[in-house]
């Protein structure tokens, strides 16, 4: 079982972007964005080298699967979809500059974690999420990733804060490794030979071949319309989160580790000004706050543990 977010488009430019990529307004809500979120434990997601855990305390991992599908081809020739690159797998800032794959979590795990108790989650459940103070409460965790590979993960100890850019990145329990994902092999080409791709035979990756999994190819890119719809075309990626990083001596799979999450996509999509070229963002949530901004945890969906459980 799985928890599934569809995304829908934030409307404030909404004429304003259809006009500038050429397209209706009817097009660019006729974009599908869907993030299936899955909590499993490593004997079912393979596990990155840089974590290790025995066989008495199993690994658990957050995955996120992002699905985007686009109704034209213009629109697919238009959306800027960086290629799967294994050598840029690694941390890198300003991700959200350009088409980007995010998500932001926070609960008890994660406040134990970054402000060490001085805020409890359960201040921000007296009032709700969607009280108007939850911002200056809840301590979250915001993770990037973009399809060529590269990918963030930062830290906030409330709404923004530290205000700094590039945000300060999230470190493990060792107070100075960086967090990191794992790509997963859940779009790539089916095989067998886990020697020649670095794809373990369950369709996971192969970690003893691939640390940060850095040979896959999560998908194939092109403008070759999805065969179960002849006029759309599908973009996918997929990475697991490992849990660990955010804390040694918590339960990862109780009550309080993740309570509210908030998966978000930006797309980016190459536009022409006259004899200039440009870009233009289109933002995709769940919910949305007017202007659009995904750190805003009003905006929130509560995290169904029992949902996203892998049976």
């Amino acid at each position: 079982m799985s928890q599934t977010f569809y995304l829908c488009l934030a409307t404030d430019t909404l004429a304003a972007d259809a006009q500038t990529l050429g397209v209706t307004i009817e097009d660019l809500q006729s974009i599908q964005v869907e993030v299936i979120v899955t909590l499993a434990q490593t004997n079912q997601i393979a596990q990155t080298a840089q974590i290790t855990r025995s066989a008495q305390q199993p690994e658990w991992q957050l995955q996120l699967d992002y699905h985007i599908t686009l109704p034209l081809k213009s629109l697919a020739a238009q959306l800027d979809w960086p290629t799967w690159q294994p050598t840029q797998v690694g941390f890198a800032d300003y991700l959200w500059e350009q088409t980007c794959l995010e998500c932001f979590l926070a609960g008890g795990l994660i406040t134990d974690r970054l402000i060490n108790n001085s805020v409890s989650i359960n201040d921000v459940n007296e009032i709700g999420i969607d009280g108007a103070d939850a911002n200056k409460t809840s301590a979250y965790i915001e993770v990037n990733a973009s399809p060529d590979g590269r990918y963030a993960l930062y830290e906030f100890a409330s709404y923004r804060h530290p205000a700094t850019l590039p945000p300060t990145p999230l470190l493990q329990p060792d107070g100075q490794t960086r967090a990191f994902i794992n790509w997963t092999a859940s779009h790539c080409p089916a095989s067998n030979d886990t020697a020649s791709n670095g794809i373990a035979n369950n369709g996971t990756a192969n970690a003893a071949q691939n640390s940060l999994s850095a040979q896959i190819e999560p998908a194939i890119d092109s403008l070759t319309p999805n065969t179960s719809t002849a006029n759309s075309y599908l973009y996918q990626r997929s990475f697991t989160v490992p849990l660990s990083q955010l804390s040694n001596a918590k339960a990862f799979i109780d009550d309080t580790a993740i309570e509210y999450i908030h998966p978000c996509v930006i797309l980016s999509f190459a536009t022409t000004f006259g004899t200039r070229l440009g870009t233009t963002a289109v933002y995709f949530a769940p919910k949305h706050a007017s202007p659009p901004d995904f750190h805003n945890l009003q905006y929130w969906s509560v995290f169904d543990k029992q949902a996203a459980l892998a049976r």
